[in-house]
């Protein structure tokens, strides 16, 4: 019997500009599997990569213009930070000694690690051995840079701060920059041309907060939402879309008895009424989480659906506690059976975004 071959990514194509392009998507999306792709590690079953108009698809990684930077921090551990940052000017022998010298300590001033140089990897901290391995791939100048989540294993400031350097890095990098990130808000603080890979496939490609804003699909929605996205069913009926005993007019024009889901951002669902429309879900409280700037507030609906709200500031709750879910019809994300958003209603011009 023959063996179904595992897909990693389908058929796609995808054209990259000069500059910084994000990949957003989830754990086994497929970002990875691509990138290395791209780079020249693994080989596509069918289809080129082609990089300036030259196919580049049979060409070892040892000979093409790519840099890749992964998640983990890989440097050499028997090396300076100086001579990690070095190695591959000293590979591809192209700079004289005085040349190299200065294109190391230019990169390591840009990365903030010039006072580094004389130490060992394992003398540095995590963000300080990150910025050595981006100094490294930024020190030969690539057709092509690739970065794989190079953040994710950093904490919160530090994560912060080298978001910061790398966007003003990129802003004008005469390459193609692939930046892969799990991470919807920094997908969206890069303010960069975004492709939302999921299950392998390319789901839409375009501004990250336009795709927000107004997400075509509800994979797309999911994938640009933390916290996830919260998902309730709906019926269309008598012209109206019926939810778990209530109801609010649809958007476009569904088809009657047509089932739909409804889309609903947590820091959209009030414990409060916020206007006289707004869609009531009666709930029990299963758990208040406090981070200090948020409340995050688990209800069970009705039909024992879960429902998360994001509430500003610390409240505090009692688990078992009965509570009303209250959500602005305006603001609800509404799909049809195969998953396209239905258009939305215009806007009266007084709606805050987001």
């Amino acid at each position: 019997m023959r063996q179904r071959a595992d897909v990693w990514l389908h058929e796609l194509t995808l054209e990259l500009p000069g500059g910084l392009t994000v990949l957003l998507g989830p754990a086994t999306a497929g970002k990875t599997t691509l990138m290395r792709v791209v780079a020249g590690l693994l080989a596509p079953t069918r289809g080129r990569v082609v990089v300036d108009g030259v196919d580049v698809t049979a060409v070892s990684v040892r000979k093409r213009s790519v840099a890749f930077v992964y998640q983990q921090f890989i440097n050499y551990p028997s090396l300076s930070v100086y001579e990690n940052i070095a190695s591959p000017l000293r590979l591809a022998r192209e700079l004289p000694p005085d040349r190299l010298d200065g294109r190391v300590r230019d990169i390591a001033a840009l990365l903030g690690i010039e006072s580094l140089l004389d130490r060992r990897p394992a003398e540095l901290s995590g963000g300080q051995q990150q910025r050595t391995a981006i100094a490294r791939a930024l020190a030969r100048p690539a057709d092509v840079l690739l970065l794989d989540e190079p953040l994710a294993n950093l904490d919160y400031k530090l994560r912060e701060q080298l978001r910061t350097d790398l966007k003003d890095m990129f802003r004008d990098a005469p390459g193609v920059v692939l930046y892969a990130t799990a991470d919807p808000a920094e997908a969206l603080s890069f303010a960069a041309p975004t492709v939302v890979l999921g299950e392998g496939r390319v789901q839409h490609v375009g501004d990250a907060a336009d795709l927000y804003d107004q997400p075509p699909t509800l994979s797309v929605a999911a994938t640009l939402s933390d916290p996830p996205l919260n998902r309730l069913p709906g019926v269309v009926r008598d012209g109206r879309i019926a939810c778990l005993g209530t109801s609010f007019p649809p958007p476009g024009a569904p088809a009657p008895g047509a089932d739909v889901t409804l889309g609903v951002r947590p820091h959209h669902v009030t414990v409060a009424r916020t206007g006289p429309d707004d869609l009531a879900f009666p709930a029990e409280i299963r758990l208040a989480e406090m981070t200090g700037s948020d409340t995050y507030l688990h209800l069970v609906l009705s039909d024992r659906r879960h429902l998360v709200a994001q509430l500003p500031g610390t409240h505090r709750f009692t688990p078992g506690e009965r509570a009303v879910a209250y959500v602005d019809p305006a603001r609800v994300l509404v799909f049809d059976g195969t998953g396209a958003r239905l258009p939305a209603r215009p806007s009266t011009g007084t709606e805050p975004h987001g």
